[in-house]
């Protein structure tokens, strides 16, 4: 059954439906960046305030810039802008839910005039962003705005027809500051520290560029809450389709999927108003960072620290990584040895059931992450999840061959073909630039750690990195993973 609002009264059973109707809702939130995570994060949030009868005023238009965000518009407006979250553990009769907190979709591509005067609509009080760690234009050596990126230097050109995030804000803002319309608050959601700080330095910074008057109307009236987000998300297969057709009867062209685990701690810090998010699970604070530190370095962190070495070993899935008895062994010990000794106290959270709670999600089979997600776009995680720890290891004077080793198994995979032999593509935007890094094995270690937009000063100046980093470089390249783990480990 093809979904969409005029079937869902003939949908039933094991699939929950939204408890209210499209003519129920009105739209309060731009949302830019419409992928998996949103779908199962943030929309998901607002949905089970509607279904109590809340935030009814506060549904999502969905906003795409690039060109490949028309085939979520086509598959969304396809279906009503319905779409089916299905959670996937080991639990038996986990939710199936239809989520309708999402009541439309532009493109920028079709009319920037249309986005930015919706973005100008007084009922638009908060835009969020999930645009990835790459799509704020901050180079991360330096923390200064790249405003020589094409996208930018056309905006800044011909603010009536941006093409980026930061000029579509730019150009709704001003009109919004010229009609005397209250500001919105931008609320990132994406996964990187201190999001909202990052968010608010990105935008003033090109509107300073472009109107310094604006520039300074928008430092007053807009607010930028950081939040710390989580959710394991994989992309969504055709196998995930198939699926949730032959068990539930639902012909859903873009289901999203994800593991149980939900969690946002959000700075309570709008300038118009929120849903009350609080009401189903949101957890607000004054102070977010000792949870983003927790997240990021932990989490994303361990991530990376499994993913590259899975990678090169063979394995394609998250699970399949943790369920090697030496790349479980080893995940742990940089969790427990590496990074947590570095965490301030967090709030509500004790940090050993936290960590056992990731070895368990991360091993979640039913879920089957995909090591390429992860591995994705490593050229701009490193400086956000692993570069930090690095560099108060080395600051500390503590050991570095477990963390050495995370940046020799990134180096020793842009070569692009694993230990079994087999070729694979490299899922970053800078592909090409970092497999070049590699080209030369005499030449790896000035090269790779040579980068100061990913490792900055301090790794590269440090002999005792240096030397763990070729020691586990030489190691993966001549013995493998196996055998490399098994030394580090002492076994």
């Amino acid at each position: 059954m093809k979904l969409n609002r005029q079937q869902l009264s003939r949908l039933g059973g094991a699939v929950a439906l939204p408890g209210y109707t499209a003519d129920m809702i009105r739209t309060g939130i731009a949302h830019f960046g419409v992928g998996g995570f949103h779908r199962a994060h943030q929309a998901v949030y607002t949905d089970a305030l509607m279904n109590q009868g809340l935030a009814l005023d506060w549904a999502i238009c969905g906003v795409g810039v690039r060109s490949e965000d028309r085939a979520m518009r086509d598959a969304l407006a396809s279906q009503d802008y319905l779409y089916t979250l299905v959670e996937l553990g080991d639990e038996p009769n986990l939710p199936v839910r239809v989520i309708g907190a999402i009541n439309d979709m532009l493109l920028a591509e079709e009319s920037p005039q249309a986005l930015i005067d919706k973005l100008a609509d007084p009922a638009i009080r908060i835009v969020s962003l999930t645009i990835t760690e790459g799509g704020y234009c901050i180079d991360d050596s330096t923390g200064e705005f790249l405003a020589e990126l094409p996208a930018i230097a056309h905006d800044l050109r011909h603010p009536e027809s941006p093409q980026s995030v930061f000029g579509f804000l730019c150009a709704a803002l001003a009109k919004r500051r010229a009609a005397g319309i209250p500001a919105f608050t931008l609320m990132s959601c994406d996964n990187l520290p201190h999001n909202g700080d990052v968010t608010r330095k990105a935008l003033l910074a090109f509107a300073h560029l472009a109107d310094h008057e604006l520039a300074s109307w928008i430092d007053h009236h807009v607010s930028f809450p950081n939040a710390m987000v989580d959710r394991i998300t994989p992309m969504t297969s055709a196998a995930h389709r198939q699926q949730l057709a032959e068990q539930h009867g639902v012909d859903d062209a873009w289901p999203v999927v994800c593991e149980p685990f939900v969690q946002w701690v959000l700075e309570d810090k709008f300038v118009s108003g929120r849903p009350a998010w609080e009401e189903v699970g949101v957890q607000f604070t004054d102070d977010v960072t000792p949870y983003e530190e927790m997240k990021i370095k932990l989490l994303n962190g361990s991530h990376l620290a499994l993913t590259y070495l899975g990678f090169l070993k063979g394995y394609r899935f998250v699970h399949e990584t943790l369920n090697d008895p030496l790349l479980r062994r080893y995940v742990r010990a940089f969790m427990d040895l590496d990074v947590t000794p570095q965490l301030a106290p967090v709030p509500g959270i004790d940090l050993n059931t936290y960590k056992d709670t990731l070895i368990e999600r991360f091993s979640n089979q039913a879920i089957a992450d995909q090591l390429e997600r992860v591995c994705s776009d490593g050229s701009s995680k490193f400086p956000k999840f692993i570069v930090p720890t690095l560099n108060r290891l080395i600051e500390d004077g503590r050991p570095l061959e477990r963390a050495a080793l995370v940046v020799a198994a990134w180096a020793l995979y842009l070569k692009g073909v694993d230990e079994n032999g087999t070729r694979y593509r490299i899922p970053d935007p800078r592909a090409e630039f970092c497999q070049a890094l590699v080209a030369d094995d005499d030449q790896v270690r000035e090269r790779v750690l040579g980068v100061e937009a990913i490792f900055g000063t301090a790794i590269p100046q440090s002999a005792a990195f240096v030397a763990a980093f070729e020691l586990c470089y030489d190691s993966l390249r001549k013995l493998g993973v196996t055998r490399t783990l098994q030394t580090l480990l002492g076994d």
